[in-house]
Parts: structure tokens; sequence; C-alpha cells
């Protein structure tokens, strides 16, 4: 009977999750990362703060790492503006449990020192279901050359 019980346990525990819920959590992790575009582009720092675990790393362009609270920081110091725009080329998620990864390409448009721009940077956001909601603890982004 313990035999059983335990083979039970064990199978319970291993059985993957359903196609249904990750189809579920592949969206919603999209949407989440459209949210935080979105949230950038108007400085949002409020929905920003949700999104983003206290935790967090951001691992930026040129290397440099900024923290949560660096991040908000610079957000909220500099102006919303129509002209600089994070906008995503491509998402794909991948779910591991109660982990998810979206990879992708972003464009990211706007004016520094009076000059305007256009970067590709490739990205890769870890999201993490914390009391079945979705935070991002490290994110990351690499420009794209070619």
């Amino acid at each position: 009977m313990r035999i059983l019980c335990l083979l039970l346990v064990v199978t319970a525990v291993l059985t993957p999750v359903s196609a249904q819920d990750t189809t579920n959590d592949v969206s919603r992790i999209v949407a989440l990362e459209k949210a935080w575009n979105q949230a950038f582009k108007f400085r949002d720092t409020k929905a920003m703060d949700g999104l983003l675990d206290d935790s967090l790393v951001l691992v930026n362009d040129d290397g440099s790492l900024q923290s949560k609270a660096a991040f908000l920081a610079f957000v909220r110091e500099s102006k919303a503006s129509d002209d600089q725009q994070v906008t995503p080329e491509s998402i794909s998620v991948r779910i591991f449990g109660n982990v998810g990864i979206a990879t992708g390409v972003f464009r990211a448009t706007g004016t520094e020192g009076g000059k305007p721009f256009v970067r590709r940077n490739r990205f890769a956001d870890t999201w993490l279901q914390k009391n079945g909601t979705w935070v991002c603890v490290s994110a990351s982004a690499t420009r794209v050359l070619h």
C-alpha cells in the first residue's frame, strides 16, 4: 500500500503541466512583455513596479547592471515622449514549471544627444510565478549589430 501511495505521489509530481495551462502562461507573459514596453513609453513607473520583482537584475545592452530601484529611478527622471519607444519585433516564451523565459528582438527608437536613433536588441527575460502572479526577475538585452 505504501508503495502504491508513493507511486501515485511521484506520478502526480512528474505529470507535465497541461498544454492549456502552458498556453495561458505563454499568452500572459507575452502580454506582460508588451505591457512593460507600453509602461516604459509612458514612463509609468507604477505599472512597471508591479511587473518587476524587487530582486530584479537588469543587464543592459552596454553590459552594465541595474537594480529595480535604479531602473525605476532612471525612468522617473526621463520624460514621456512619443518619439522614444520600445517595440517588440518578436517574442517567444518557454515555460518550465513556475518559470517562463521570454526571448526575442525589440526595436528601440528615440533621440539621444539631440540625434535620432534606431537600435535593435535581442532580449532574454526570466519571469517567475509568485503567489499566482508572474513577475520579471531578470532581464538582459544585447545589441544586434548586423
